[in-house]
């Protein structure tokens, strides 16, 4: 699972997704890429889970570039604990995606590029579309 190695402070806010992706929106690697159309977080299970359908349906014809890395750490305290005993420790990492954020991007040959993404967009928990390089 994706987590990063070290980070400045253990457990972070919440926050707000407000807006549109001001980086990372366009194709800068590859030739396609999946657009995020929702804000949303997302887990670094679902992006390896992604990542593993897509280099299934690539096998040895192309490329493939992550374009997010969780580093936001989502805190929970235990069920069934009493209020008032501060924030809980930090359960897992997300990457805090907005709308337009460019999240997979693949280099390959032919023109069709939807048998890629179809599997990878049922894994993430938002809405995606397939963006081609200007």
């Amino acid at each position: 699972m994706l987590q990063p190695k070290k980070l400045k402070h253990r457990k972070y806010q919440r926050g707000r997704m407000k807006g549109k992706a001001q980086r990372g929106n366009r194709v800068s690697f590859g030739t396609y890429g999946l657009k995020a159309l929702e804000p949303g977080w997302l887990k670094g299970n679902q992006i390896e889970a992604a990542r593993v359908a897509i280099t299934r349906e690539l096998q040895k014809n192309g490329k493939l570039w992550i374009r997010v890395f969780p580093n936001k750490p989502v805190t929970s305290t235990p069920a069934e604990t009493r209020m008032g005993k501060g924030k809980g420790e930090p359960e897992y990492y997300v990457a805090v995606i907005k709308p337009g954020r460019i999240i997979f991007e693949i280099e390959i040959e032919t023109d069709n590029p939807k048998g890629m993404f179809r599997q990878a967009q049922a894994k993430l928990p938002m809405k995606t579309k397939i963006v081609k390089r200007k």
